[in-house]
């Protein structure tokens, strides 16, 4: 019996000729950014438009919420600064989402949208949903690792920046 490697990998081939492998990597992150943008404008969206949660205290406020999580967090001296002006807090937070998700969509300085999406997701996981148990209930830590292949990619197609990295090329005649 001979042991070996397989001579026929799915790797791009060099004469342009690509398979639907090689097309499914390249367009993987896409339902990620899809997912992630729409989902982080409708949280923004939801936010702005829901008059409770925009309160100081009553019922579904972001005031009473903060306060209801405070003693479970990780890090309850997170949540003690965003008490000092829970509203101004929420809104932070609704404008950050739009943001991060408007960015991801279009693929627009990806990256940089993608890390502040991971930092909200991290400082909800470690505020908001912190004391789920076990620890997979909670949404937030999910939410954190989708960003990261985003932060570390970014977006190489059908975005804006890919738009814009291949002008910046033509114009300086870099061929690759």
């Amino acid at each position: 019996m001979t042991h070996g490697m397989r001579a026929h990998t799915h790797s791009p081939h060099l004469d342009g000729d690509r398979d639907w492998r090689d097309t499914a990597t390249r367009y993987a992150l896409v339902p990620l950014r899809i997912f992630l943008g729409i989902t982080f404008i409708y949280a923004g969206l939801d936010k702005l438009t829901d008059s409770a949660f925009m309160k100081d205290s009553g019922a579904g406020s972001i005031g009473d919420m903060m306060r209801g999580v405070r003693d479970s967090s990780a890090i309850p001296a997170l949540v003690d600064m965003a008490l000092e002006s829970p509203v101004a807090f929420g809104y932070a937070i609704a404008v950050g989402e739009l943001a991060v998700g408007i960015g991801v969509l279009l693929g627009l300085l990806t990256r940089l949208a993608a890390l502040g999406g991971a930092l909200i997701s991290l400082s909800l996981w470690l505020t908001v949903s912190w004391a789920a148990d076990p620890y997979y209930y909670g949404n937030d830590l999910p939410y954190l690792m989708g960003w990261i292949p985003l932060v570390l990619a970014g977006a190489p197609l059908l975005s804006v920046d890919a738009a814009l990295r291949a002008r910046r090329r033509r114009r300086t005649g870099e061929y690759r």
